[in-house]
């Protein structure tokens, strides 16, 4: 019998089989068959493929169900049968897997986007994986495999939903990351990671997209900030055209070249995606023997890790005190809680930029005005943050329903704020908190109120520590508020403020206070907020919840962090600080890292020009159209407005992205920027549109039903200024000539995600020049390659959406 799966894992380096869909095309799937169509009409073949991956030596056999979501079924008809698809391949690959090898059940993405990047919300998502892996798990599978997900947001709804059916099924989750390091949406591996970890996988690492070296690469990165087991899971290479066939280059001794610095690294289980063979998983089994060790985790050393879709933050001893932005409050902001009554966000955007230019580590999002739908204006601060800056947040709300709003809508890891040790709050906080994988602020208040001396608040923060460990969180995951009272009210409001940081440093336990408290009622409070903050940053705090306009405040963290340590070589105070004369008063500076920001900003148009420019690049949808009414009152036309402002802002967007300081969430809340505008400007025009800079044919290859990459493309390619003709996936090559036949496009595009519909491209191109089409013709998806479109002979190839804008231009013009 065989020992639990994630016993088998500590003890030994698990293999885990490779490619599935390229072995069944092999024997007799068709092209746009659905792959898991043939768990019902051909079991046989299926059942051959896992017996020869067990045969070759591989520990896990995946199920034929990476497509198997209802809506992946749904191209095919086959929408109704998701559970008896699902138990089916199940069945089979327990059959063959006997107790050689275990069974994980297999969940890919769904091919699209969840809100606000794209029309999926995170309900939507959830159901759909709910109702996968409740087949799965039903049929009895080992483990389940997340795999080849590219949006943070998906991978993280697909746990979240896997966690409510079992607490105890092993989950395997794998993103899938491009040669710059990041994934398509622009998540960092050490971003992924947290999240991942956080959404309750047992095991994480990434499949497809790189060969081993890139793979490790990215698990190295990944290491940092977990101490979960690693899954390697890399191509054969990247794919090239062979005679007419797409193959993997890379051959079974390169696949095991990093066997050693992997085992080092922490990976318990290797295996193979697109391209490798039984041939590539015997050699992977072989050069495993004699290597096994045990797997030893990674210490915890007590760091909050926190992350949003693009970047990371961390809370902890070892770091500098992280910085919370307060601003996003709207206590005492009148224009803010006007906003959240009309249900607008231009403040929240503006803030959200604003304050993590000047350093802000995460953001406090707090939007309980009176009179407003809570966990709907939650919903919309979550999505224009997201969308507006990569900084992770913290969400602020005494609303359970406001807070599970926002948990929903985040594409990371978050900070709540918060909970008490009432047990109002802590029956309705945890539950929240260990479902959707954050972390919490503790406030040292209970049942009896605020204790006034520090032993007292200690004492509730165990409370709250014992009883978070209850709900199955971690130590590492809680964040202290030990309370500031105003000392003009509390004379020793200070002193037990510092004696419980210092307490509760002791305990392991991370720290955070809303240090401008402390001066309320009282004249210059800077000067008082900003000296307490200096003390109790060397008391031990680990954050913050502060103004990181005043500039007293953020210059007594920059020199505490010098004096504690924690600036190396005092660079980030010299870089705030240079060039200031000695005894002039200290103005607030931006962060590192944004000047170039800064600088691209001042270097676009003036006026209203400069303000449409800027409105484009921040997203500011609200505001875009009431500046194209402006601008037309001033007496520039449409197309001065289009030319001269709109698309001044969106190349700005364009080189950001090119730069890696935008990512793909941004510039799709840009292109929707330049949609509302556009709209606006249709309306001045006889003609019912702007004139087009070319006319562009788009479609997804038949058999292929992936179409996200495309579908970027074409709405980048319309706010540009070109006509497109969007034909949808699974086009057919005598379609795809037909339509650039009667339309005469400039120029037609192909997009493939897969390696078995990769050769359609090369029909497609042959046909159009055989039937004298002039069109120039582009190529471009995940598995596509420079030197692929060069074999077919297309006229260009694009490895993503901004830059398949600029290479059609640049050609075009020629």
């Amino acid at each position: 019998m065989k020992m639990p799966f994630m016993q088998a894992v500590r003890e030994r380096v698990l293999v885990l089989d490779g490619a599935m869909g390229t072995m069944l095309q092999e024997r007799g799937l068709k092209p746009g068959q659905s792959p898991e169509e043939m768990n019902l009409t051909a079991p046989e073949v299926v059942a051959g493929v896992h017996r020869a991956y067990v045969e070759a030596g591989a520990d896990i056999i995946v199920t034929n169900t990476f497509g198997g979501t209802k809506a992946k079924l749904d191209h095919y008809g086959l929408g109704d049968q998701v559970t008896r698809i699902n138990a089916e391949a199940v069945r089979i690959a327990r059959e063959v897997a006997g107790e050689d090898a275990y069974v994980a059940g297999s969940i890919g993405p769904t091919g699209r986007f969840v809100e606000p990047v794209g029309d999926m919300s995170f309900d939507e998502a959830h159901a759909l994986f709910t109702e996968q892996a409740r087949a799965l798990i039903d049929a009895g599978c080992d483990a389940i495999s997340l795999e080849t997900f590219l949006d943070i947001k998906e991978i993280r709804a697909a746990l979240i939903a896997i966690r409510e059916l079992s607490a105890d099924i092993p989950v395997i989750a794998m993103l899938t990351f491009e040669e710059k390091g990041r994934s398509v949406l622009g998540s960092p591996p050490e971003a992924a990671a947290i999240t991942l970890e956080a959404a309750g996988a047992s095991i994480i690492g990434s499949n497809c997209g790189l060969g081993v070296d890139g793979i490790y690469d990215i698990l190295c990165a990944m290491r940092k900030v977990t101490s979960l087991p690693l899954i390697s899971q890399a191509n054969a290479g990247l794919p090239i055209l062979k005679d007419g066939v797409t193959v993997f280059p890379g051959t079974p001794d390169e696949m095991t070249a990093y066997h050693d610095r992997m085992i080092g690294l922490g990976v318990r289980v290797i295996g193979g995606c697109c391209g490798t063979t039984p041939a590539h998983i015997a050699a992977i089994k072989d050069a495993l023997a004699g290597k096994q060790v045990p797997f030893t985790p990674k210490e915890d050393d007590g760091t909050t890790w926190i992350s949003s879709r693009g970047s990371f933050a961390a809370i902890g001893k070892k770091h500098p005190v992280a910085l919370i932005g307060e601003r996003i409050n709207p206590t005492g902001k009148k224009l803010y809680s006007q906003e959240l009554r009309e249900g607008k966000v231009s403040y929240i955007r503006r803030e959200a930029l604003e304050q993590t230019e000047l350093g802000a580590t995460l953001l406090d999002v707090n939007v309980g005005a009176p009179g407003i739908d809570e966990p709907a204006a939650m919903e919309r601060a979550v999505f224009c943050i997201s969308g507006a800056v990569q900084t992770p947040l913290v969400l602020d709300s005494s609303s359970a329903e406001a807070l599970e709003a926002g948990l929903k809508s985040a594409d990371g890891k978050v900070l709540i704020n918060s909970v008490n040790g009432e047990e109002k709050s802590l029956a309705a906080v945890l539950p929240l908190a260990k479902k959707y994988g954050a972390a919490l602020v503790c406030l040292t208040l209970d049942d009896a109120g605020i204790p006034a001396e520090a032993e007292g608040r200690v004492a509730v923060a165990e409370k709250i520590a014992e009883r978070a460990a209850a709900a199955g969180m971690k130590r590492s995951d809680l964040v202290v508020d030990c309370l500031t009272l105003t000392v003009s009210a509390e004379p020793k409001g200070a002193l037990v403020a510092l004696e419980a940081v210092r307490r509760v440093s002791e305990l392991g336990l991370n720290s955070t206070l809303g240090v401008s408290n402390i001066s309320f009622g009282l004249p210059c409070r800077p000067l008082i907020s900003s000296t307490f903050f200096s003390m109790v940053m060397a008391a031990g705090l680990t954050s913050a919840i502060v103004n990181v306009k005043e500039a007293p405040m953020m210059s007594a963290w920059r020199s505490a962090m010098v004096l504690l340590g924690k600036d190396v070589n005092a660079a980030g105070y010299i870089d705030a600080y240079r060039g200031q004369a000695v005894g002039a008063t200290v103005l607030p500076a931006t962060a590192a890292g944004t000047v170039a920001t800064v600088q691209a900003e001042a270097a676009q148009p003036e006026g209203v020009r400069g303000r449409l420019a800027k409105a484009v690049i921040n997203g500011e949808l609200e505001a875009v159209v009431p500046l194209v009414e402006e601008a037309l009152a001033e007496g520039l036309s449409p197309m001065q407005i289009s030319s001269e402002a709109l698309l001044v802002g969106l190349d700005e967007v364009g080189r950001r992205f090119g730069n890696g300081s935008f990512f793909l969430p941004q510039v799709m809340v840009s292109a929707d920027t330049m949609k509302a505008a556009f709209a606006r400007l249709k309306q001045e025009l006889s003609g019912g549109g702007l004139a087009s800079i070319g006319k562009i044919l788009m479609a997804t290859v038949e058999g292929d039903i992936h179409d996200i990459g495309k579908n970027i493309v074409v709405t980048l390619l319309e706010n540009n200024g070109f006509e497109v003709i969007d034909l949808g996936k699974n086009v057919p090559a005598a379609k795809i000539l037909d339509a650039a036949r009667t339309h005469q496009v400039d120029a037609v595009g192909l997009s493939a995600l897969m390696t078995t519909t990769m050769a359609r491209m090369e029909e497609v191109v042959t046909l159009l020049k055989s039937e004298g089409v002039k069109s120039f013709t582009m190529v471009g998806g995940a598995v596509v390659t420079q030197q692929y479109a060069d074999e077919i002979g297309a006229d260009l190839y694009a490895k993503d959406a901004m830059e398949a804008v600029a290479r059609i231009k640049e050609l075009l013009a020629k």
